[in-house]
């Protein structure tokens, strides 16, 4: 049973082996202009060489000593029929080499055929081109089964034909001592190729990927940052123009109130600069251990390091969008818990945002802030009443609600809004929590 089953497993190795002799281990090579140039010329050198060798040795006779005292006599072919043989044998086996790396396998045995055919008395006309045919057939043969197996059966026949004297020494055992070691080495040069342009080709694959996670994460910082100043600059602005407007409308009518609408300007431009350094910090920081620069104040490195506004300060934000005029309620439910920072800067900006949409669209209504802390999760809602747009209520980018959607999908949370059945806007975030 034992050894029906190996000879049953060497069948099928045997059959898969002859199946794989056909499939290419790799695309074919596709010569270079270069390359073709090259192969051509030199297909033509040996042609013109070898061809010039059976012109002149057409009809002579070469007495060769094979032992002491024995002499082997090889007439050359003679006659016009001689020439045209041997020049045909040149033409053949050097003119296939001009393929020798588009087609490596097939011109090895276009010249194998051609050597053996060749009288051993002229076996220069075909030898040098075998000796190069076996080389790329090693080398550029995209089907390594069937080279494998096509290499050794070339030399054996050559080097036990009845033509296996080269044309140096009369040794019938020279053409495999110099054929086997070129095969070898050529199959071995082979290998270490393929292996090189693999590993050139990963590398090149993993560079492309690296400069494209690079280029990814540069887009996605340049949008983070786009985010952060669009939050800060919008709603500061906005206030901003707002106090500015009401001061230029009762300067000559009340300028006490006027006065205090001023200080509200220059205190929403104090938090925006404020909130900016905090933004900037993050970018222009020196590095650890660095020194601070010449002449920089302290309070201003205190800003910079100073961290992101969370909702403990929802308080002061509501504030300042009271002093517009904007009537707003804040309501905090639930016991309140420590969050991770940017999961708080994510729910203020939310805050911020849909606060300063009803600055610019519904001036002169009234709005209500709801934070509400669940064990599952955190909910922040802002709703208005609606009113008339103001003054600045063309201005924006429209995407003020999809930066708020891509902070909240870092922290899986998600952003509803829309308008209200009885009027007004409402904005609704909902983001997950760790339970306690």
């Amino acid at each position: 049973m034992n050894v029906r089953t190996t000879v049953g497993q060497l069948r099928d190795r045997a059959r898969r082996a002859v199946r794989d002799a056909g499939l290419p281990s790799g695309p074919p090579l596709r010569p270079t202009r270069r390359a073709w140039q090259f192969d051509v010329l030199m297909a033509l050198s040996l042609g013109v060489i070898t061809v010039y060798y059976g012109v002149d040795n057409v009809g002579t006779v070469v007495v060769r000593e094979i032992a002491p005292g024995v002499k082997h006599v090889m007439t050359r072919p003679h006659g016009p029929g001689g020439l045209a043989f041997m020049v045909g044998l040149a033409v053949i086996a050097s003119g296939a080499l001009a393929l020798r790396r588009r087609y490596p396998l097939a011109v090895l045995c276009v010249v194998t055929a051609a050597t053996l055919a060749t009288p051993q008395s002229v076996l220069r006309l075909t030898f040098y081109a075998f000796v190069i045919a076996v080389y790329s057939a090693a080398v550029y043969s995209p089907y390594r089964v069937a080279t494998l197996a096509a290499l050794p059966v070339a030399v054996v026949l050559v080097g036990t034909s009845g033509n296996s004297v080269t044309p140096i020494v009369p040794n019938e055992y020279i053409a495999l001592l110099i054929l086997v070691p070129m095969a070898v080495a050529a199959v071995g040069l082979r290998t270490w190729k393929l292996r090189h342009d693999e590993g050139r080709t990963r590398l090149s694959a993993l560079e492309h990927r690296q400069a494209e996670a690079l280029r990814r994460a540069v887009e996605h910082e340049r949008a983070r940052i786009a985010r952060e100043l669009h939050d800060v600059v919008t709603h500061n602005v906005s206030v901003m123009v707002i106090q500015a407007g009401a001061a230029r409308t009762i300067m000559r009518s009340s300028p006490e109130q006027a006065g205090e609408a001023l200080l509200a300007v220059e205190a929403g431009g104090r938090a925006a600069m404020t909130e900016l350094r905090h933004v900037m910090g993050l970018l222009t920081m020196a590095d650890e251990g660095e020194a601070a620069e010449p002449g920089a104040e302290p309070a201003d490195a205190e800003v910079e390091l100073a961290p992101q506004p969370g909702l403990g300060q929802l308080e002061t934000l509501v504030g300042r969008v009271r002093d517009t005029g904007l009537s707003v309620d804040l309501t905090v439910t639930g016991p309140p818990r420590p969050l991770p920072p940017g999961l708080e800067l994510a729910a203020y900006r939310v805050v911020q945002e849909a606060l300063t949409n009803t600055v610019k669209h519904a001036s002169g209504a009234t709005a209500a802030v709801v934070v509400e802390y669940r064990p599952e999760r955190l909910r922040v809602e802002v709703t208005d009443a609606g009113g008339r747009p103001g003054a600045n209520a063309d201005v924006g980018s429209g995407r003020g609600l999809i930066g708020l959607r891509e902070r909240l999908a870092v922290y899986d949370g998600t952003l509803s809004t829309g308008p209200r059945l009885t009027g007004g806007y409402r904005v609704e975030a909902l983001i997950p929590l760790e339970t306690p």
